[in-house]
């Protein structure tokens, strides 16, 4: 099952149109600390791939400060570990999106601005 993606573009567009997001970045802490993306209607959550991963393993079904009923962006430094953090997820019935291109095209596409 293929996991939907967003682009930069459209990350941009939803946040000037003062979207309510949910952005889960999956990166390790000191990375996540050092450069998310922000922004006032963005809720932003730092849960390390890791975490995700260990609901595979787990009888945890989920993440409790992950919220189950809106549609979360997931997003890392390019795009892969999102991708495989978003397919177990998706499994335990998250609506979940990918950045497409990560934290890496997102800088690049601010940079353009």
């Amino acid at each position: 099952m293929a996991v939907k993606t967003i682009t930069p573009e459209e990350l941009f567009e939803k946040m000037n149109a003062q979207e309510e997001l949910v952005l889960v970045d999956v990166r390790a802490e000191e990375k996540y600390k050092d450069f998310h993306i922000e922004n006032a209607n963005v809720s932003g959550l730092n849960i390390p791939k890791t975490e995700i991963f260990r609901l595979e393993d787990e009888s945890e079904q989920n993440i409790s400060t992950l919220p189950i009923n809106q549609k979360l962006i997931i997003t890392c430094t390019t795009g892969n570990s999102a991708t495989k953090c978003a397919n177990v997820l998706a499994e335990r019935a998250y609506d979940v999106v990918v950045l497409k291109g990560g934290i890496t095209a997102w800088k690049e596409f601010i940079n353009k601005k």
